[in-house]
């Protein structure tokens, strides 16, 4: 069943200028990166990050952003659905992966879809401390798949 806010458009795009706050605050390269959240719905999430703060010798998006992006993307995503669900806690990023497919020739779109995550939030709801949640990321290039990363984050609920 869908979260009540996930139709509040106004509750969205607070909780967007919020996470979009905490990144300039707490995460200093997020600055460097240009980004900036270009969408959220309550389950896709989109962020942007600037093509120019992320070019590499080649004219193409630097390796080292589209892993930065996409991860950043995941942590984001984990984030609002922690808020929706008003549930404060920390979040690391634990593993990532990420397969690099063709070179980007513009600014860094990530999307990253948020499935099924039943069991771990309703643990957490239900007073569990800590759990673990897998999500992915995509960044595309002229409708093909670029960069796509998998990462696993472990959450402590404060």
């Amino acid at each position: 069943m869908p979260h009540p806010d996930i139709g509040n458009s106004e509750r969205l795009s607070e909780l967007c200028e919020q996470l979009q706050a905490t990144w300039y605050e707490k995460i200093p390269i997020t600055n460097s990166l240009g980004v900036r959240v270009a969408g959220f719905d309550g389950s896709v999430l989109t962020v942007k990050a600037d093509f120019d703060a992320n070019i590499n010798l080649h004219g193409t998006a630097f390796a080292g952003s589209l892993y930065a992006v996409n991860a950043l993307c995941g942590w984001s995503m984990i984030h609002l659905q922690l808020a929706l669900a008003e549930m404060p806690g920390s979040i690391v990023l634990v593993e990532g992966n990420i397969r690099y497919a063709a070179p980007v020739r513009e600014s860094i779109l990530a999307t990253c879809l948020w499935e099924d995550q039943g069991e771990v939030i309703r643990a957490l709801k239900r007073g569990r401390k800590r759990g673990r949640i897998e999500v992915a990321s995509t960044v595309e290039q002229d409708g093909q798949s670029a960069a796509c990363f998998q990462g696993r984050y472990a959450i402590r609920i404060d």
